[in-house]
């Protein structure tokens, strides 16, 4: 995806000529995206169209930049003040009589700070979404702050940031960094961005990149000293701002924005898996929560978050998937997910257990909630589903594997119809879940994560579950092999392992070589048994959140699973022994 098909204008701005370009129709709400360094407006080429659909989208180049003019002289030609210029005159050029939507990265969140915050661009800025790039007088009062009042945490904090800002010292060297960038450093960048940061060409980065780097090493020679130095005291933002923060980045510290609420009165958070050069990596992302954040201040509602809860800001308009989720763990699990601000896919078997779900995470907080009937089991069926939901929901970011069914009895009393039957459900519908939309996730290159339900039986031996123990186990040992495999993708993958949880899985589970009597016998007492130990589902719910979250690769949830999890691995005899016990049944 390229910028192909954009109007473009050139837009006088003091002692340059910037080229800027517009996509999508000039009467509706513009959004303005500005670079950082050392890209050009082309970093945005993924992202711009996407937002095309909804919004008059306008970049341009900055002074210095792809097929803007660079000032003479260079020095002192790049200071926030001048910067402050070009984005006036822009917005005059393309949104004269209202104010546009700012979204910058790297450097053009840096000088977005400053055009946020000074008077003169008061009335200019309808929002502001800032990624990967600090206002230089909030970092400042940051570091100023920690060394009036310093403490071991807050030196580390320091050291820290100071480390990853390695480059900003190289960058202020004279003629060094330009003879490295239209040298060695200007060939091999690409590749550096595709092997560390996972970055996908499509034209980008441009030709023009030896001579945008070699220019833009002034925007730190012109500003970063001085406003370090000497912040600004009334650096207040006057428009909301919605901060995202990937999480890898390796060049700023999370620890940077912790005071930033004291300097924005109307912030929205957000956090992302990723690394630095997020317009590249994570368009669809960086596209649903620009659009929710501009539509909302375009509505009047300038925070526009329904989300709440500690996950708020990390799966806030992403696609998640759960299968079984009309009921149990699956069901907990949607609406966890709806709190956090999903869109939430319910599937279910049971078309109206599905349908409760969609209904009750659309009341929650999740924007939009579907249900979906399907027997995961069913190949065909799964591929349908697979293909409905990229269609007309689109790529799913979290696929949560939950669906499964119960069955207890010894070996020689399962009969075949048994194994299949549990097999089917318990190993095949992981199977075509992965299969299916992990797949789509790989294509898509922009990451992911799979949540498979395991068990704390897929470790536990039991000579009551050799069946569902061996369909669990499998489904460990898939996740742990397609971890390894989609690692490189960036798509994790985890594997939920659940003891003894109070859900209707014991009522309905199958018990081999016992008349109808006895199973409904046992169906109750088992049930009993699980509501006495009455461990929710909404804490498995929350598990399976947290290992999104941190990437784990294998959850044992309720202690008695940690603990079996624990003598599995350095206790294995004892284990074994303990599966010998009668079952109190």
């Amino acid at each position: 995806m390229t910028l192909q098909g954009a109007r473009e204008r050139r837009v006088r701005s003091g002692d340059v000529e910037l080229c800027v370009a517009e996509l999508g129709e000039p009467g509706r709400p513009t959004v303005m995206l500005v670079h950082g360094y050392p890209d050009s407006k082309e970093v945005w080429s993924e992202v711009a169209p996407r937002l095309a659909d909804r919004f008059h989208v306008v970049l341009y180049d900055v002074r210095g930049h792809g097929r803007s003019t660079a000032p003479k002289p260079l020095r002192g030609g790049f200071t926030l003040e001048k910067l402050t210029d070009d984005f006036l005159a822009v917005a005059d050029a393309v949104s004269p009589g209202e104010p546009v939507h700012l979204v910058g990265h790297d450097w053009g969140s840096v000088q977005a700070w400053e055009f946020a915050t000074v008077k003169r661009t008061e009335g200019r800025i309808a929002s502001f979404t800032s990624m990967s790039g600090p206002s230089l007088d909030h970092f400042g009062h940051w570091i100023g702050g920690r060394l009036k009042r310093p403490t071991p945490r807050r030196i580390g904090q320091l050291l820290g940031q100071g480390a990853k800002s390695w480059y900003v010292y190289a960058l202020h060297t004279p003629v060094l960094p330009e003879l490295a960038w239209r040298g060695p450093l200007g060939k091999t960048w690409p590749r550096i961005l595709e092997r560390m940061e996972k970055v996908p060409g499509g034209g980008y980065p441009t030709s023009s990149l030896p001579t945008d780097a070699a220019h833009g090493a002034w925007l730190y020679r012109d500003n970063v000293r001085a406003r370090l130095s000497r912040p600004r005291a009334d650096a207040y933002a006057h428009a909301p701002v919605q901060l995202i923060t990937p999480l890898g980045d390796a060049f700023l510290s999370e620890r940077l924005y912790d005071e930033l609420e004291q300097w924005v009165p109307q912030l929205t958070r957000r956090t992302l898996p990723a690394k630095h050069w997020i317009p590249r990596s994570r368009p669809d992302q960086l596209v649903s929560w620009i659009t929710k954040f501009v539509t909302s201040v375009e509505g009047g509602r300038p925070k526009g978050v329904t989300a709440t809860g500690k996950y708020a800001d990390r799966f806030g308009g992403q696609l998640v998937l759960v299968t079984g989720a009309g009921s149990g763990i699956g069901r907990a699990t949607a609406y966890a997910f709806a709190e956090a601000g999903a869109r939430v896919v319910a599937v279910d078997r049971d078309a109206e257990a599905a349908g409760r779900t969609a209904e009750m995470s659309r009341l929650i907080g999740a924007p939009d909630a579907w249900a979906e009937t399907v027997d995961v089991s069913d190949e065909q069926a799964m591929e349908k589903l697979a293909e409905k939901v990229a269609t007309e929901y689109g790529v799913v970011d979290v696929l949560v594997n939950n669906a499964g069914i119960g069955l207890s009895g010894s070996f020689f009393d399962t009969t075949p119809e048994d194994w299949k039957k549990v097999l089917d459900v318990n190993l095949w519908g992981v199977i075509h879940g992965c299969r299916l939309f992990g797949k789509q996730m790989t294509e898509r290159g922009q990451g992911g994560h799979i949540v498979n339900t395991a068990s704390a039986a897929a470790y536990q031996p039991s000579k009551a579950l050799p069946a569902y123990s061996t369909s669990k186990a499998a489904v460990l040992m898939l996740s742990e092999c397609l971890r390894a495999e989609l690692a490189g993708q960036d798509i994790g993958v985890t594997a939920i392992c659940p003891g003894f949880v109070n859900t209707s899985i014991t009522s309905t589970a199958h018990f081999a070589g016992v008349d109808a009597d006895e199973e409904k016998r046992r169906q109750k007492k088992s049930a009993r048994l699980y509501g006495l130990r009455n461990y929710p589902p909404e804490k498995v719910a929350d598990a399976i959140l947290r290992a999104v979250v941190r990437g784990d690769a294998v959850v044992p949830v309720t202690p008695e699973a940690r603990g079996a999890y624990l003598m599995s691995r350095f206790t294995p005899k004892a284990l074994r022994r303990i599966a010998r016990l009668e079952p109190p049944l």
